[in-house]
């Protein structure tokens, strides 16, 4: 019998509760990768919406159909070596009763399943904001499918799977800062080095097109994050998922509020922007750490985050590395910042009973933190660049400068984000009045520059 399948006689039964709060959490987390999509969408120019949403929206379609196929059982099978799972009845889902519960908890198989399917498929989704207008979106998805396959599904299992090498260490992981923050910020510091940076890169300005779309999408981030982060504990069985969900409040607001007096102070303005990238750099810390930690302790952990992150995202400038959106400043160093932090304040009446050097718990917590960061990140950097370059040396993994300079939603997927064909009215255009050379002592230099002038009106 696989594991994670209950069958003793003296199980948990079914709980239609848990079972529906843990669908909800999972509709939740799936709504955050159109949210991301938002996000990045907005963040981008013009000429690059449609692609930068479609890099999100695709990994929906992908890394789903390889979770269903292989995905779930190597990351939560039947351990091997400690490195990745397998179970034949896992492959598929095709040897799941409706009614099997996953294993010490009132929940069925499939609903974990597919809560976990949702994690797989943002984290993927996340490395495409580093990567906005230059990468052929068919040398996207097969990177995509690659990347989950090597990388995410065992790193899950490391990270959460019962007999992963991290698991089993006692790495303290909530929800993802490790195994999904981490990993995807690796992959994209990764991937950059081998297809470079953008046409213009520190040249060319390349704002935002649309601050009001980047706050959209913050938003649907922020929403979703609660069933990311409270459904992790699978239940409402004690007060644990409760905890997360006030952290997770607490540490986003935190870490808004320190990113934007950094700007303050630094710039002498608090941006839109601003406020959204420091939302999401809370969001990313709380979630490895808001289980183990008081809500003052989650205060501390979003103000610590919000302050790196915001000083983070500028090194790609010093040091020329063209992070286009800050996956690496935002989700790698939030997601190092929380994970390590848990060594710091972790109190001990959370999830489990360890304890950070703040509570007397000394310097055990913090090395085994240290060790799960350092392993992921190191394996996600290096395969993501090894795949990245397999594929540029095989179909080629961007589009031509010529294309990336038109504009790779025409390019690739033949739209535009916006037509503005039928925006002019039907009114003849305004023409000003010119007067006849020489009239009320205008000479003809005057006259020449008044009709270029009415020109301009007319255009």
């Amino acid at each position: 019998m696989p594991p994670g399948i209950t069958i003793a006689a003296d199980a948990p039964e079914l709980s239609a509760a848990n079972t529906g709060f843990m669908l909800i959490c999972s509709a939740l987390v799936m709504l955050m990768t159109p949210g991301l999509a938002f996000f990045y969408g907005g963040m981008v120019r013009v000429k690059s919406t449609l692609n930068m949403l479609m890099m999100s929206f695709i990994s929906l379609g992908i890394v789903t159909v390889l979770w269903v196929l292989y995905g779930f059982s190597v990351a939560f099978g039947t351990d091997h070596g400690s490195l990745f799972g397998w179970e034949g009845d896992y492959v598929g889902l095709s040897g799941l009763g409706i009614n099997q519960l996953w294993d010490g908890y009132t929940i069925p198989v499939y609903v974990f399943a597919v809560f976990q399917l949702m994690f797989a498929v943002i984290t993927p989704a996340l490395i495409s904001g580093a990567l906005a207008d230059r990468v052929k979106f068919t040398a996207w998805a097969l990177f995509i499918a690659l990347w989950a396959t090597v990388v995410y599904f065992p790193v899950a299992h490391w990270v959460w799977g019962t007999g992963g090498w991290a698991f089993e260490l006692g790495v303290i992981d909530f929800a993802g800062g490790t195994a999904v923050h981490i990993n995807a910020g690796a992959a994209a510091l990764g991937v950059i080095l081998v297809i470079g940076n953008r046409v213009g890169f520190k040249k060319d300005p390349m704002r935002p097109h649309s601050l009001p779309l980047v706050m959209l999408g913050a938003a649907l981030l922020w929403f979703g994050w609660f069933g990311f982060n409270a459904g992790s504990w699978l239940g409402n069985d004690d007060g644990v998922g409760a905890l997360m969900f006030v952290n997770t409040q607490v540490a986003t607001a935190a870490a808004m509020l320190a990113w934007l007096l950094y700007e303050k102070l630094r710039h002498g303005a608090c941006t839109t922007l601003g406020a959204a990238s420091g939302a999401v750099a809370g969001l990313v810390a709380i979630t490895p750490s808001g289980g183990s930690c008081s809500p003052l302790g989650a205060i501390a952990i979003g103000a610590i985050a919000g302050v790196l992150c915001a000083m983070a995202v500028g090194l790609k400038f010093r040091f020329g590395y063209d992070d286009s959106l800050d996956v690496v400043g935002v989700h790698l160093v939030g997601g190092i910042a929380g994970s390590i932090l848990v060594g710091f304040f972790a109190t001990g009446g959370g999830q489990s009973k360890a304890r950070g050097l703040f509570y007397g718990g000394g310097l055990e917590q913090l090395w085994k933190q240290l060790a799960g960061v350092g392993a992921v990140l190191a394996y996600s950097l290096i395969a993501s660049a090894v795949l990245a370059l397999l594929i540029d040396k095989t179909i080629g993994m961007r589009v031509s400068e010529d294309d990336e300079i038109a504009g790779i939603d025409q390019v690739e997927h033949a739209e535009t984000a916006y037509d503005f064909s039928g925006a002019g009215g039907g009114r003849a255009p305004r023409t000003a009045a010119v007067p006849a050379p020489g009239a009320d002592g205008a000479d003809g230099a005057q006259d020449t520059a008044q009709v270029q002038r009415n020109k301009k009106v007319d255009a």
